[in-house]
């Protein structure tokens, strides 16, 4: 079904889409696993230029760069934003990369300088690391000091997770990430697991923690996870926490705030984005069945 073109109305900006992320969150509300109103465009995250503005919006002229990661509907050619909810886009990011990184590289930023505040010499464990987050994350550990210790499928993935900083690479397909990480740790466990992955890792993970160690659940690829006993978080003194880049960035200034700082990692080569696909905007029920059969690498992207 084909759609007018949106509007922009009181706020709002009309942004020609020339990158839109591919991220699980656009795979849980197609499934229904996060329950939005029927129909819906999905889609968080693009980058493009302005064609239009609407009544009252006054930041952002014809022809600025912009880039979003917060709101619905990236799955085609135009959208209209609020225009709080667009970031510019400065001169050394590409529109590739402007696209692949928002989301992602903002929750790279806030999953290791709020959720969990990495202290040089920390050693992190990292499910998925050849995944778009998964490369963006060791890239920041790795530059804030810290030891990444990251999990991947394949040995090609391997190589790209070492290549983004990992100092040891578990192949969960061949070995126990958990006996893995106890050996390499000497039985001390690590200071923080950060699990995008959910039902398969989550209850593992819990046994490679350091005493108050930091379980960070901030995906489930995988499926849910199982409810929650706390007598081993107890056992340890453990914290578990479920972030969302909403609870960071709830506001245009934080929000702004988290994307500058991506875009300068990016613009002064400190944060490399690998994307591992581009397909047509017709294909992205493709994407999706790449993304979820992991079979993909980096970040993937719509082309309109």
């Amino acid at each position: 079904m084909q759609l007018r073109d949106p509007a922009p109305g009181p706020g709002e900006v009309l942004v020609r889409h020339r990158g839109i992320g591919v991220n699980f969150i656009d795979v849980y509300y197609r499934t229904g696993l996060y329950p939005a109103k029927a129909p819906i465009i999905p889609g968080m995250e693009a980058a493009g230029v302005v064609e239009a503005v609407g009544e009252g919006a006054r930041e952002f002229g014809v022809g600025d760069r912009v880039a979003y990661a917060t709101e619905m509907g990236s799955y085609a050619e135009l959208a209209a934003v609020p225009e709080g909810r667009l970031v510019p886009v400065p001169e050394g990011v590409t529109d590739d990369a402007a696209a692949a990184a928002l989301l992602q590289g903002m929750t790279a930023h806030y999953l290791t300088h709020a959720t969990f505040q990495v202290r040089p010499g920390q050693v992190a464990l990292v499910h998925a690391g050849a995944g778009g987050v998964g490369l963006l994350l060791t890239q920041v550990l790795r530059s804030l000091g810290a030891r990444p210790i990251t999990t991947v499928s394949t040995p090609e993935k391997a190589a790209l997770s070492r290549a983004a900083g990992a100092e040891h690479v578990i192949l969960y397909t061949e070995q126990d990430f958990e006996a893995e990480v106890l050996q390499l740790t000497a039985g001390e466990g690590v200071d923080v697991v950060y699990d995008s992955v959910g039902r398969t890792t989550f209850e593992k993970g819990f046994r490679v923690l350091k005493t108050r160690g930091f379980m960070v659940l901030y995906g489930q690829s995988s499926g849910p996870v199982a409810p929650l006993d706390l007598g081993p978080i107890a056992k340890g003194s453990l914290f578990v926490t479920r972030p969302r880049l909403f609870a960071y960035v709830p506001d245009t200034a934080a929000l702004r705030d988290r994307a500058a700082a991506v875009y300068d990692w990016i613009a002064k080569g400190r944060l490399e984005v690998r994307i591992g696909g581009g397909y047509p905007l017709a294909e992205a029920a493709r994407a999706h069945r790449d993304l979820e059969g992991r079979v993909t690498t980096g970040k993937l992207l719509l082309v309109p």
